[in-house]
Parts: structure tokens; sequence; C-alpha cells
């Protein structure tokens, strides 16, 4: 290929109401459980691949700076599937921005990988179907599989050993909730200290907890998809707290511990329970970071973020509707 092909993809994060915490294949980075997650407006990544003859190695650009050496061999990586799936032997030069913190516990890698895979793809001249597309992602980040679709989506377990079942698929449209919200209460804009890859490795390794954790997930799935149905928040509420609760709990109980939280994310939970108090209805969860995301009705959206924004630590709030799914926004 003599000259260089482009894609520009755009991809949001996706915050999980039932979590994800596990593997059962590292290599085909196959979940140990299934998850479901509501994908985000207004929380994305930008990724534009170009792959180049002209180019010696892959190049990512992450921000507006060059990438340290960890993110670029985990995008080669990624690159690499890409090229052997196309039949490319061209190198790429990726440019990638996020308009939220990096690798800080909210998502960030869901939304990259989902933006990388659609981009690359297409790039390399190839279309994919979205569950193909979901398929690819995870190989990225298991929850980029879920940020190929928007609103409510659910990634399956799966059974097969080549991880093909291993697939995200909607459960209700962005449109099908549309007064529904998530504040993010952000604690810190910094890179959390140990990421998700190792502490569930960890995880699953170290702490006795681990095995009820993951009895625990197939009946919160199911819970989570009946109150979708009839959007009720208070019982998926239910659901995404203690979901994210007994995910750190088990992380915690690892050795050495895996703590993300620190005094913000308590405060924050405080103020929560305090809204709810008030007859607010409005409901935690926490991924592996110290951020506080809570759902709540649209009309109370406001409320929920002055709360939290007077809450000690919380540097600032973001209030997000459902958002759409991976989507191509220039191609050449």
């Amino acid at each position: 290929m003599s000259d260089a092909r482009a894609a520009t993809a755009v991809a949001g994060t996706n915050i999980a109401l039932v979590k994800y915490w596990g593997k059962r294949d590292a290599g085909l980075n196959l979940p140990a459980v299934g998850s479901l997650s509501l994908t985000l407006d207004g929380l994305s990544t930008r990724t534009t691949v170009a792959f180049d003859g002209k180019l010696a190695a892959d190049a990512l650009v992450l921000n507006g700076a060059d990438a340290d050496a960890r993110a670029l061999g985990r995008v080669s990586k990624f690159l690499d599937i890409v090229r052997t799936r196309t039949g490319l032997r061209e190198r790429a030069r990726v440019e990638s921005t996020n308009d939220f913190p990096t690798a800080a516990g909210l998502a960030s890698s869901a939304s990259a990988f989902a933006a990388l895979a659609l981009a690359a793809t297409r790039a390399a001249g190839v279309t994919l179907g979205d569950a193909e597309l979901s398929v690819l992602a995870r190989r990225g980040s298991g929850s980029a599989a879920r940020s190929i679709f928007g609103g409510f989506v659910e990634m399956a377990r799966g059974d097969r050993p080549d991880g093909r079942d291993a697939v995200a698929a909607p459960v209700a449209g962005g449109d099908a909730w549309p007064d529904i919200r998530l504040v993010v209460a952000v604690t810190s804009d910094a890179a959390k200290a140990i990421g998700s890859t190792e502490a569930m490795e960890r995880t699953a390794r170290t702490s006795p907890y681990y095995a009820s954790w993951i009895a625990s997930v197939a009946p919160d799935l199911a819970e989570a998809r009946a109150a979708i149905a009839v959007r009720d928040l208070p019982r998926l509420g239910a659901v995404a707290e203690r979901s994210a609760l007994r995910m750190h709990a088990c992380a915690l109980a690892a050795e050495p511990g895996i703590l993300y939280w620190t005094p913000a994310t308590l405060a924050a939970i405080t103020a929560v329970k305090a809204l709810r108090a008030t007859s607010i209805a409005a409901f935690f969860t926490i991924d592996a970071g110290p951020h506080v995301k809570v759902l709540c009705a649209a009309p109370d959206a406001a409320r929920v973020a002055e709360a939290l924004l007077r809450t000690p630590g919380v540097l600032r709030t973001v209030v997000a509707a459902p958002g759409r799914g991976a989507r191509v926004v220039e191609a050449a």
C-alpha cells in the first residue's frame, strides 16, 4: 500500500452496573462473568488510525503527546490482530484523544479500544458487523466489547474456548430509557496505582471471596434486565450498588489487598445515601478507581450533581445521558 489509508472513529465509555471482574482466559481476554453496562454520551474517545507503508513501526499519540512504551505496546499488539485478520503488513499511526481522564477509573480503555477496533478495521478497508466488532474490541479490553453499542448493553461470559460467544449485545437502546442519567463525581485526575488487568488477576488468585463473587453475578444480571425492562430505577440502582460493593470487597480481600477508594469516594457514597433520605432516587456504582457514578432520573440530575460537587474531595461532576454506539466519523 503506497498511500496512507485512514479512518476516524468515536466511541463512548460505558459504566458497568453489573460488574465484570476477572478473566477465564487472559490470553483471549475472556471474562469470568457476564456484565451489564450503560454507554454514555459526553465521555468519549476519538481515534484516528492511518496505515502507511512508509512507517517502520507503529506510533501512538495519546491526548496530544507521544504515548509511553506500555501503552504503545498494548495498541501495537491489538493492531497485530487486525493485521492478521485483514492481511495488512503496514504499520500504523494512531492518534487518540479522550475528553475525560485516562487510566483513572473512568473506563477509558472501553471507549479507547472500541474506537480503535472500528477505526483500524475501516482504515484497513474492512467493515465488520457489530457482533464481530464487539469480539474484536474485547481483545483489547473486556469492557470495550460493550462500547460498540449504545444504551444498556450486556456482555456474555461465553463458554467456547475460542471466545466467539463472549460477545456484547444491546439490552435496550439509549432511546428506550431517555430520562435516566448518570452523574460522575470525579475525585482525581491521576492514573490509578494498579491497572484493572493486574488487579483482576490478583483478586482471582488470592481473594477468598472470589468464588462467591462469581456466583453472585448471574442473579444480578437477571435482576438488572428485569429492572430495565420496566424502567424501575430503584430496582436497578439496588443491583448496581450491590454489584459494586461486592466487587470491591472481593478485591479488598486479595493479598495484598486492592483498595481504589479514597476519602472522597466514601464521602460521595455518604452524599448519595443522604440524597435518598430526602426521597431522591439516587444510586451509586464504583469501577476500578476512586470515582463515584450515580444513577438518577433526569429531573434530579442537577440536584445530585450539586450535592456531589459540595462533597469534600470531589473535583467536578459530569452529567451524562445514555449514549450511542461506536461510529465512524471520517474515512479516507
